[in-house]
């Protein structure tokens, strides 16, 4: 039997842009703040990096308590849509903040002010507004297909934005006059527009009544559930450890390679505008791959098998990336990136109906929906993640003896560059890989669901 549909066109396009509203702050921060911090503000990348780890250290906890504060929300809008509209006003706010750090203040004081503004921003607003935000795929809809659909959309939002972001920063913060006044000026444009498409995204959609989506079981225990109880039952489902050390070590990579990416181009290759050409080719790719996810996973009807497949190939074509990588050969690699995002884009197409398979299953196993904190994997996961990969930039970048100041950088730095921006995702892809051999919750599912039925029979 063929399943209900609950979303039309309109829904699905909506929600999608509700990503590229989000990268307005999180493509900005991941691939800009430290050029920023380092090239502008003058500050060392060593000390910038154990902040970030130490302030995501934090957020991962800030993660799961909002996911939990998700789960007991009531009102008429739903438990996610105003936690995701409310949330963004912060976002937009902070991220101005984070690109404004005062010049005339002390050394210290400026990191303070850092470390104050990116942990008020990752693991207050952001989480609030991401965990919301991924935690209404399972709120819309209860159709599968629909959810990869969902996914699909959301990651050629996330994608659009971040071209727009990688390509037009740099060229904004030159457009007004660079220096500190360039990068205000850029944050403050990239929030309004994140504002504003945040706003439409979340009244594009409605959540549907909770009897719906627990299938008339009664779950008013379900809202006395502590934090406790809740983190007890998360750390009990398998898949939701999978998923979020799986979605930890993807943005690890993303992390290390596109804030490498960024210097890569400058030093090794002499042209940061290959940055920015790469981002597009990749962007097209991912898009390409993102549109061709939904009918994957109809054919094959394994989420888990088609991942498998594209990430093998992925491991083969980022190896190959290496060798062009260690001779700079910039125009090859741009072309070879396209490769790299449509071979791994099935993840972000896919993922969020993962982790709805995942929080089906602890309804099938334990009788409580846990949606909110379910989707906390993906928020941990990224920002814990891309944290880390900042954090290892600045010290490997400290450890190679970067030079700010320099028009060229040694031998060592150079090939430090190198390993960070192709060599580390290898090693994090081959893992990605192993992980995705044990990720079977979609056969676990249906296996519980038929032994419901023939219960129930």
């Amino acid at each position: 039997m063929e399943e209900k549909k609950y979303l039309n066109l309109f829904n699905k396009v909506g929600y999608g842009s509700g990503d590229f509203a989000a990268n307005m702050v999180y493509g900005m921060v991941s691939s800009f703040v430290m050029i920023y911090l380092t090239n502008t503000i003058g500050m060392a990348a060593g000390i910038i990096g154990t902040l970030i780890l130490v302030s995501k250290l934090t957020d991962g906890v800030s993660d799961i308590i909002f996911g939990n504060i998700l789960d007991r929300t009531r009102t008429k809008m739903g438990k996610a849509r105003p936690w995701m509209l409310w949330s963004y006003l912060g976002n937009a706010v902070v991220l101005v903040a984070l690109f404004a750090i005062p010049t005339t203040i002390g050394e210290n004081a400026q990191y303070i002010y850092f470390f104050i503004a990116y942990t008020l921003l990752n693991a207050v607003f952001y989480t609030a507004n991401n965990i919301a935000y991924s935690a209404l795929t399972s709120l819309i809809t209860k159709n599968s297909n629909e959810r990869v659909q969902m996914g699909t959309f959301r990651f050629i939002g996330s994608t659009i934005g971040n071209v727009l972001v990688s390509n037009f920063t740099l060229v904004l913060v030159e457009k007004f006059g660079g220096g500190t006044y360039g990068w205000r000026t850029t944050a403050i444009i990239f929030a309004v527009i994140g504002l504003i498409v945040n706003t439409i995204s979340v009244f594009s959609v409605k959540e549907l009544p909770e009897e719906e989506l627990t299938e008339g079981v009664n779950v008013s225990a379900e809202v006395k559930i502590g934090f406790l109880e809740t983190l007890k039952i998360l750390l009990s489902n398998k898949y939701f450890n999978m998923l979020t050390i799986l979605y930890l070590l993807f943005y690890l990579m993303m992390g290390v390679s596109m804030g490498a990416a960024i210097y890569y181009f400058i030093y090794n290759c002499g042209d940061v505008g290959f940055f920015g050409k790469m981002v597009s080719v990749s962007s097209i790719a991912s898009i390409i791959g993102l549109v061709l996810a939904p009918s994957l996973v109809k054919k094959f009807k394994s989420i888990r098998i088609i991942n498998l497949g594209f990430f093998l190939v992925n491991l083969v074509v980022r190896i190959i990336y290496i060798i062009f990588a260690i001779s700079n050969k910039a125009p090859v690699l741009v072309g070879l990136y396209g490769l790299v995002s449509l071979t791994c884009c099935t993840l972000g197409g896919t993922f969020n109906a993962l982790v709805s398979e995942a929080a089906d299953y602890t309804f099938l196993t334990t009788g409580k929906r846990l949606d909110g904190s379910m989707y906390s994997c993906t928020s941990f996961g990224m920002k814990v993640g891309g944290g880390l990969g900042s954090a290892l930039s600045g010290w490997l970048l400290a450890a190679a003896k970067f030079d700010a100041t320099a028009v060229a950088q040694s031998a060592g730095c150079s090939n430090m560059l190198t390993f960070m921006f192709a060599g580390i995702p290898v090693i994090i892809t081959a893992i990605i890989v192993l992980i995705y051999f044990k990720l079977d919750v979609e056969k676990v599912n249906r296996k519980l669901r038929a032994e419901k039925n023939n219960a129930l029979n």
